[in-house]
């Protein structure tokens, strides 16, 4: 072991103290038979997962070659290694992906729209095959993406095609089929020993668009007790539509499910993601809110198609809001240009946050209290697969690959491979990570494996990071990521953030760390205000990336840590921090790949065509890859 990562082994053992107890001890509700956990942290653990997965089973993935299922995408996430598109003529994938590390958890998050016609055009026994929609799918796939998901997900109020028979009864059937085998692939993956290696729920994506705006969730079960059917675009036309389906068909209609969404690419909803009024503009009530709260204790900040943060220029002056931009406002403007807007400050999750303490004073509820999270939205059954040296490009908008390895980028240049979510648990079981979920208590990182803590309160130590029992006076004495601020006695809050860099692994390690800001939403003077600070480390310019070979130096930290106290603190204005920890500058994705062709921009006309993005105005050539921890909230 090597002196660094001997350091690292100590650092953990503050910041993730193990111990062991039995079930009767859990500090939340158990609602499954399994054997318990024999590992068992009462302060809690960083597990690593990925919230946002699609397969075959989904109708964009399917149209661009994915043939991995349910099943493979959790052999993935638990370290075996898989092959992808593109196949030869005896169905051999002529690319294999593997994780390095494997994941703790993984969600198979497959669309419910289209789940039963993906099944009946590629299953020749089931009625509709013989469509021509279906004869379409087959043979021109890249013309389906774009017909069959125009037909499901643009319109306000989608109708399915007529081969599904008469209200759509036969595309149910083999969507339920489809909804079975989805959550036997979970079941089969959930590890219910006490060794708890791997946990998996059952899920999907509800598509929910507004002409091409995306309006997006996740939906995550608690246990293997869900819906029939899982509640689609066709059947719900908006959020609130969706809430009250699965109100009815989940938590009153079946003893023991608990669910949860998730919304993601606010970054692509043309603004509609956070709106404060009803669709005739009304504003919304209290109860309303506090409605959205309850289900949607957590939003995806970033993943494969771009991050939705900030933006630098529409409500921000931070310039860190450049990372990953997309920029398009939604998918329509992104395949027709002229209905191309920049992004809106009000489609990211800043403002959001912003605006729920504007809301909160207004009608006395917050509904846009979120933990931050982060995924890949791959489209290739690969949970976790966030590398990016070797990133092999992810579908799901991208153009597929033909019958071919690609030849040039294999993805578009303005996406990147997505996140990982984090969940601080006391052990990797479903109710444990659901529970941290809840109460949001969970991060995000662009891809890195960082360990960060984030704790707020008036009576932390200032000397705590110096403490070998930082992680329970931290709990003690404040409160974590995810939760509220006691009401001010009149002192400003400290807060305590801890984050150590991601070790990587003996071919691969992990990169230093370059500093720790605290991101600061209030109101003031009725005004909503930001402002970031830098509380640890520093940018430091002697920190760079060699473009040519991509080997990074200069300085950097193995571990930050800082007790910090807001010094511009009002005890009468509502508030919300959260860290931001950086990494020192690496190659991004596409870099790697321009270096393995030996792409020379200084000479043009030897550059083939597949290439030449690597030289274009707008390639962002280097990364500064980070992690989100959720908010603490702050109330008069």
């Amino acid at each position: 072991m090597t002196t660094a990562r001997g350091a690292l082994v100590a650092l953990l053992a503050v910041l993730l103290p193990v111990g062991l107890g039995a079930a009767s001890e859990r500090p939340y509700p158990v609602t499954e038979q399994r054997e318990p956990c024999a590992e068992f942290h009462p302060l809690r653990h960083p597990y690593f997962g990925d919230t946002h997965v699609h397969t075959a089973f989904s109708h964009d993935a399917s149209t661009q070659g994915t043939r991995n299922t349910p099943w493979d995408a959790y052999r993935f996430a638990r370290g075996e290694a898989l092959g992808i598109q593109p196949y030869d003529s005896e169905g051999r994938a002529q690319r294999t992906v593997k994780l390095a590390r494997p994941l703790d958890f993984a969600v198979v998050t497959d669309h419910a729209e289209q789940l039963g016609e993906v099944r009946i055009c590629e299953n020749p026994e089931l009625p509709g095959h013989d469509s021509w929609v279906c004869r379409i799918h087959r043979r021109w796939p890249r013309a389906s993406f774009f017909l069959m998901n125009t037909k499901a997900n643009y319109f306000a109020s989608p109708t399915r095609f007529g081969f599904c028979g008469p209200a759509g009864a036969d595309c149910l059937v083999a969507a339920r089929t489809a909804w079975r085998e989805i959550q036997e692939a979970a079941e089969g993956a959930y590890d219910r020993s006490s060794a708890c290696r791997f946990s998996s729920f059952v899920g999907y994506e509800w598509t929910g668009s507004a002409r091409g705006r995306n309006l997006h969730r996740n939906v995550i079960f608690q246990s293997q007790v869900v819906p029939e059917l899982p509640v689609s675009y066709f059947e719900a036309h908006s959020a609130q539509a969706l809430w009250q389906q699965l109100r009815e068909g989940c938590l009153d209609g079946r003893q023991g499910c608990g669910v949860l969404t998730i919304p993601h690419n606010s970054n692509l909803s043309g603004g509609l993601m956070f709106q404060t009024v009803r669709e005739d503009g009304s504003p919304i009530s209290a109860d309303e809110a506090r409605e959205r709260q309850r289900w949607e204790p957590l939003i995806e900040l970033m993943q494969h198609k771009g991050d939705s943060e900030c933006r630098l220029g529409a409500g921000s002056e931070d310039e860190l809001c450049g990372f990953e931009k997309l920029p398009y406002d939604s998918f329509a403007g992104r395949y027709v240009p002229w209905l191309a807007d920049p992004p809106a400050a009000g489609s990211f999750a800043r403002e959001a946050l912003k605006q729920g303490l504007v809301q909160e004073e207004e009608i006395g509820a917050n509904p846009f209290k979120y933990g931050l999270i982060a995924s890949t939205d791959t489209h290739l059954g690969t949970p976790g697969l966030v590398e990016e040296d070797g990133h092999p490009g992810h579908g799901g908008a991208g153009a597929p690959p033909a019958g071919a390895l690609p030849r040039g980028l294999p993805d578009d240049l303005e996406f990147n491979p997505g996140g990982l979510a984090v969940l601080w648990a006391e052990e990797n079981s479903r109710d444990s990570l659901f529970a941290a979920m809840r109460r949001r208590e969970a991060y995000g990182t662009s891809g890195p494996r960082m360990v960060v803590r984030f704790f707020g309160g008036f009576d932390l130590p200032e000397n705590l990071c110096g403490s070998d029992r930082f992680v329970e006076i931290g709990y003690r004495t404040g409160v974590p990521m995810g939760a509220d601020l006691p009401s001010s006695r009149g002192a400003a809050p400290r807060f305590a953030v801890w984050a150590l860099r991601d070790p990587g692994t003996e071919a691969r390690p992990g990169t230093l760390l370059q500093r720790i800001q605290i991101v600061k939403g209030w109101i003031e003077d009725g005004e909503v205000r930001e402002r970031v600070y830098d509380v640890a480390g520093k940018a430091e310019p002697e920190a760079r990336v060699d473009l040519a070979t991509c080997e990074a130096s200069g300085p950097g930290a193995e571990s930050l840590c800082r007790v910090w106290t807001d010094p511009d603190f009002d005890s009468s204005e509502r508030s919300f921090y959260y860290a931001r920890v950086l990494e020192n500058p690496t190659c991004r994705w596409s870099q790697y790949v321009c270096n393995a062709h030996r792409v020379d921009c200084s000479a043009p006309g030897r550059i083939a065509p597949e290439l030449e993005a690597c030289c274009a105005a707008d390639h962002r050539r280097t990364i500064q890859e980070r992690a989100w921890t959720s908010p603490i909230w702050y109330a008069p």
